[in-house]
């Protein structure tokens, strides 16, 4: 996490830096404190274009950080065509030995909690996750001496103990596994929308509909477009669009971001069975040849598997959701090898969703290239929607308090991945 930093471009924009420092000067409430109304009437104004993890966690704590905040997504908080839509989500903090990601994910465990607490809703199932290694086990390995500083349990298990620990699970072919037993599955559309709720019911203003930024001039966004032409300034602008962030600002994003579909299926268990259900069975990873993923059964829907492969690049607004035969007979495999007691089970649901990947797979969370108002804040890359509560402070402290991003989720970082991903398909094109 970066630590508080004079921001580069307050020499060009000291009215934008004043402005919005005003808003954190006016209330010292914590990030989980719903804000004070003497404080949201105080503060800047951002709009927030985006209600998914990334987006609807910045602007609740924005808000609860003295901002006043509209919030604005296209077709609602959760839907069916955003990367935070469905049903479940892993959270996890074995992370290939990444301290950034570390440290945010162990920040985004307390906030999870104390998030439940306050809905009084289940939102977090501590199911445990499961690390199956078939090969080389360095994710792991790099991962646990950094779990542990931050007092993460994670434990190692031979495939014999697992066998007797998980008798649900054949461990054929497994070299190695770890167990985080506090790592476990989140209830994605419904946090989503629990967020939004509470946005508005902490003052905040959402609105569902389409926008379109408007022209950058002398280094500032003046406001943003919505439908039939209304016009909406503020003083600062978050663009948390997930998979659409390239097509709004295709001149500094563009391919960048590229949404790749992926295909989820959901397996029947036996009837009378709840072994395969949260929280009794783990979530799990098999790293093998490829690697796949899943969560026992939730709200009745089965038990979800799931190749965290890219898929292919498509439209997220026009793509037809409809899983393909390939799909199928890769989860059934794994099914078959791992789970034996559902080898003979049907299919009873099936999702097409996407993951928005950045050129290294990290977050985008820093200021727009040319407009000193603007914050782009995306790449979720298949594993950003556990860090929403944790990455809505970071970019919090962004947008009001200056603070500087962390090297790796820099605009320059993103940029040069951006660059090598061009020269990587000019040379394909011409070879």
């Amino acid at each position: 996490m970066p630590e508080e930093a004079e921001d580069p471009a307050a020499e060009t924009s000291p009215s934008r830096r004043e402005v919005l420092r005003q808003g954190v000067a006016v209330v010292a409430a914590s990030s989980l404190g719903p804000a004070l109304s003497q404080a949201k009437s105080a503060g800047p104004h951002v709009v927030v274009v985006g209600a998914g993890a990334f987006g609807g966690w910045t602007a609740l704590s924005l808000l609860r950080r003295g901002a006043r905040v509209t919030l604005l997504d296209a077709w609602g908080a959760g839907n069916a065509r955003a990367s935070s839509g469905g049903e479940t989500r892993l959270i996890r903090a074995m992370y290939n030995g990444d301290p950034a990601y570390t440290s945010m994910v162990t920040r985004a465990f307390t906030l999870w909690r104390e998030a439940e607490k306050r809905w009084g809703h289940t939102v977090f199932q501590r199911t445990g996750v499961l690390y199956l290694f078939e090969e080389d086990d360095s994710f792991a390995r790099k991962s646990v001496p950094l779990m542990k500083e931050r007092g993460i349990a994670v434990e190692t298990l031979t495939p014999e103990e697992g066998a007797r620990r998980f008798s649900t699970i054949a461990f054929d072919g497994v070299r190695v596994a770890y167990f985080e037993p506090e790592a476990g599955v989140l209830l994605a559309r419904a946090s989503c929308e629990l967020v939004r709720e509470t946005f508005e019911r902490e003052g905040g203003t959402y609105r569902q509909a389409r926008v379109q930024p408007g022209r950058i001039e002398k280094g500032r966004l003046a406001g943003v477009t919505l439908d039939g032409g209304e016009a909406l300034g503020a003083d600062a602008f978050v663009f948390a669009c997930g998979p659409w962030l390239g097509s709004v600002f295709p001149d500094v994003v563009g391919e960048g971001i590229a949404a790749t579909r992926q295909d989820v299926i959901f397996f029947g268990t036996p009837p009378g069975n709840r072994r395969f259900d949260a929280p009794a069975f783990p979530a799990w990873i098999n790293f093998g040849e490829r690697r796949l993923y899943g969560m026992p059964g939730n709200e009745r829907r089965g038990f979800k598997v799931a190749d965290d492969s890219a898929g292919p690049v498509v439209d997220p607004t026009t793509m037809e959701r409809v899983v393909s035969p390939g799909a199928v007979e890769i989860a059934r495999d794994i099914v078959k090898r791992r789970f034996p007691l559902l080898a003979a089970q049907p299919v009873v649901e099936t999702r097409v969703c996407q993951y928005e990947y950045s050129p290294d797979g990290d977050f985008l969370l820093d200021n727009h290239p040319g407009a000193s108002n603007v914050w782009l804040v995306g790449g979720g890359s298949g594993h950003g929607f556990k860090m929403g509560p944790a990455l809505g402070e970071y970019v919090t402290r962004l947008v009001l308090g200056g603070a500087k991003p962390d090297a790796k989720f820099s605009y320059a970082h993103f940029a040069e991945g951006r660059e090598r991903l061009r020269a990587t398909r000019l040379r394909k094109e011409h070879s």
